[in-house]
C-alpha cells in the first residue's frame, strides 16, 4: 500500500480525500511546471555541483575515492550547466527588447545589468567549448576572466534596481496604508456590503499592500541569488583567502540556487 491509498483510508469522507487527491495533484503540477523552466532546471542542477563542491572538500582527506565522486558530480554539473545556457545572450537581448519599464532610472540600469550579462553568457560558452576540448584549453582562463566580469557588473546594476524598488515600494506601502487607516476609520466596518464604496476601496489597498509585500519578497531573494553570485565572480576576477574558500563558493552557490528556486517556483509568481 502506497503512501497516498494509507492517508486515503484515514480521511472521514468523500470531500476530505477530493482534497487529498487534489493536492497531490497540484503538488506534482508544480514541480512539472517548476522543471519545464529553463531555470528551474538550472537551480536544481546549481545545487548539485555546489553540494558536490562542499562534498569532496569534507570528504577529501577521510575518503579520497567518494571525495573523487563528488568532484566528477561538481564538474559534470557545472558543464552541463554552460550548455543549458547556450543561447542565453539572445534571450536577453529580447527580454531588452520587449520589456516596458517604470521609469528612465530603470530602464537604463536594466540595460546596463543585462549587457554585462550578455558579456557573461556570451564567452562563457567560449568558457565551455574550451573546457570540453573542442576549443584550445589554454583559452578557457582567458574567457572565464571577461565572463566573470561582465557578470559581476550585471549583477551590481541589478543589485541596484533591486533596491530601489524596494525602497519605493516601502515608500508606496507607508501611503496605501495611511490611505486604509483613513477608510477604516470612517466607517463601521460591521455596515459595509460588498456593494459599498468603501469595502471595494478598502479591498483595492490591501491587495495593493499585499502585491508590493510580495514583491518585496522576490526583489530580496534577487539580491540574495545575485550577490551570492557576485561572490563567485570575485573568486575569479580578484581572488582573497575569503571569495577563493571552499565554504564560501560552496554556500554562495547552494544560497544562489536556493533563492533562485523561490523566485522561479510556480507559487512564488
Amino acid at each position: 500500500m502506497g503512501v497516498l491509498d494509507h492517508n486515503r483510508d484515514e480521511v472521514s469522507g468523500p470531500s476530505e480525500r477530493f482534497v487529498l487527491e487534489f493536492s497531490g495533484w497540484q503538488n506534482r503540477k508544480t514541480r512539472v511546471l517548476f522543471l519545464a523552466k529553463r531555470d528551474g532546471i538550472d537551480k536544481v542542477v546549481k545545487t548539485l555541483q555546489y553540494a558536490g563542491k562542499l562534498a569532496h572538500w569534507s570528504l577529501e582527506e577521510r575518503n579520497p575515492i567518494l571525495a573523487a565522486r563528488y568532484k566528477n558530480l561538481e564538474v559534470a554539473a557545472g558543464l552541463s550547466r554552460k550548455a543549458h545556457r547556450a543561447g542565453r545572450s539572445l534571450t536577453g537581448f529580447s527580454t531588452l527588447r520587449s520589456t516596458t519599464y517604470p521609469d528612465l532610472t530603470i530602464q537604463l540600469l536594466t540595460i546596463f545589468g543585462f549587457s554585462g550579462e550578455m558579456v557573461y553568457w556570451l564567452f562563457d560558452h567560449f568558457t565551455w567549448l574550451s573546457k570540453v576540448g573542442v576549443l584550445n584549453a589554454g583559452l578557457a582562463a582567458k574567457t572565464i576572466y571577461i565572463s566573470s566580469f561582465g557578470e559581476s557588473v550585471g549583477y551590481i546594476f541589478f543589485i541596484t534596481i533591486d533596491v530601489i524598488l524596494i525602497k519605493r515600494g516601502m515608500q508606496a506601502e507607508a501611503v496605501y496604508k495611511k490611505q486604509l487607516t483613513k477608510l477604516e476609520a470612517s466607517e463601521d466596518p460591521t455596515l459595509m456590503t460588498e456593494e459599498s464604496a468603501t469595502l471595494v476601496q478598502v479591498q483595492s489597498l490591501k491587495a495593493k499592500i499585499s502585491g508590493i509585500k510580495m514583491q518585496r519578497v522576490m526583489s530580496t531573494m534577487s539580491i540574495i541569488a545575485r550577490t551570492s553570485d557576485l561572490i563567485i565572480a570575485l573568486s575569479v576576477i580578484d581572488p582573497n583567502p575569503f571569495v577563493s574558500h571552499t565554504i564560501t563558493l560552496g554556500l554562495s552557490g547552494l544560497a544562489s540556487a536556493w533563492a533562485g528556486w523561490h523566485q522561479q517556483w510556480p507559487e512564488s509568481n
